[in-house]
């Protein structure tokens, strides 16, 4: 009586194993197949990190009244700031320059038009929201040359400035990642006072300069042997003290060119604008804004770090991530430093620049906005961020006004 039991019994565990075998193969299955995704998503994010991208739209031209000389944009955190900045279009004007908000309601901001746009003019739909304000040179008034800087990568072009008189000091102004040096040129004016002769330069892959021959972005660590060439020219045509100052991912060549260039003993300090301190911090916070899991995240950066991610990216080499964290670095620091960073940045988010400030007090002097948004600190409060860097350069005795 008891064999079929027993017979009963191992049927029923052959189908509990032959089931749980299947579980556990369809488990294997999602597993993989989210394993797989997993890496599909860091890999386009580790991507779009390295490569050079053109202009995005960010905004929208919902009216645009040429007679009144207003321009009605889509509202976001950007467009609805006050202060002068630009708009990048497409149609009858490439770049406009816009004042102050005349208008808004809850999806809509009313700039007053700085730019003269004809009547019958036609702008596309979407438009890029910029800080830039100045897009030439010529539109600051001030006497400039052209001139080609010898990098590792060819000749990159630069504008020069040349002080009122004779001078020493110079100040070595580099842009942001997914920009040109046009960034740079709100500052020349506050250094052209001091009586400061401005370089703003361009680097590898930024669209003015020679291209790499990965064409992709390091981040900071190989483009920053072109700033140092920058320094060289600068020392050449008679600077003795030079000031680097960078905006965003221009603030990672400067810091780096602080700590690595053989120039260094000419640098006399540097002034940070929103800049990005340790790459880390800043593509955890921009995963966090896409929504993006922590997985997702850690292994985007692992595969920027990594010989088999430089293969897949073909981005020549790993991007050194501990080498470019300025906070872990922070005691190879050498020169003064003035960082000016926004609490709103919402894009390279000031975390690290606060570490970086009370890991070195005795070199970094912080100057903290918010509001003001990331690289517009300029055009938010135009006149507490010239007085911070003019009040800074004469306390490191660099000023000739």
């Amino acid at each position: 009586m008891n064999a079929p039991r027993r017979a009963a019994g191992s049927r029923a565990s052959r189908r509990t194993t032959t089931g749980l075998g299947i579980a556990l193969s369809a488990l294997s299955v999602t597993l993989a197949a989210s394993a797989a995704a997993l890496g599909a998503v860091s890999l386009r994010v580790a991507r779009t990190v390295v490569r050079p991208a053109g202009r995005r739209p960010d905004t929208r031209i919902v009216r645009l009244d040429a007679a009144a000389q207003t321009i009605t944009l889509a509202r976001t955190p950007d467009t609805s700031l006050p202060g002068r900045y630009g708009l990048f279009t497409v149609g009858s004007a490439d770049y406009l320059r816009l004042g102050s908000i005349v208008g808004s309601d809850e999806s809509t901001v009313t700039r007053k038009l700085l730019t003269h746009v004809p009547a019958d003019g036609d702008l596309a739909a979407e438009a890029a929201f910029s800080g830039w304000y100045f897009d030439k040179p010529g539109q600051l008034h001030l006497p400039v040359e052209e001139v080609d800087i010898d990098t590792p990568v060819g000749a990159c072009p630069a504008w020069l400035f040349p002080a009122a008189s004779a001078t020493d000091v110079w100040v070595v102004q580099v842009h942001g990642r997914g920009t040109t040096r046009a960034e740079a040129l709100r500052a020349v004016p506050v250094f052209h006072d001091l009586g400061i002769t401005s370089l703003v330069v361009s680097y590898r892959n930024d669209g003015d300069a020679p291209h790499s021959a990965s064409g992709t972005y390091a981040l900071g660590a190989t483009e920053w042997r072109d700033l140092d060439a920058a320094i060289g020219y600068a020392r050449r045509h008679g600077a003795k003290r030079v000031i680097l100052m960078g905006w965003s991912m221009g603030g990672a060549l400067s810091l780096q060119a602080a700590l690595e260039s053989p120039h260094a003993d000419v640098i006399a300090g540097l002034v940070l604008e929103s800049p990005v301190v340790d790459w880390r911090t800043v593509l955890s916070f921009q995963g966090r804004m896409m929504r993006l899991p922590l997985p997702v995240i850690t292994l985007a950066q692992s595969t920027i770090a990594s010989n088999w991610g430089a293969a897949v990216l073909r981005s020549g080499e790993p991007i050194p991530l501990d080498r470019l964290d300025a906070v872990a670095r922070a005691a190879e620091l050498r020169h003064p430093t003035l960082i000016l960073h926004s609490d709103d940045d919402g894009f390279v988010p000031s975390d690290a620049s606060h570490a970086l400030a009370a890991a070195r007090p005795d070199l970094i002097t912080m100057e903290t906005f918010t509001v003001a948004r990331h690289t517009k600190l300029w055009n938010y409060d135009e006149m507490r961020w010239t007085t911070a860097i003019r009040d800074w350069v004469r306390a490191q005795d660099l000023a000739r006004d």
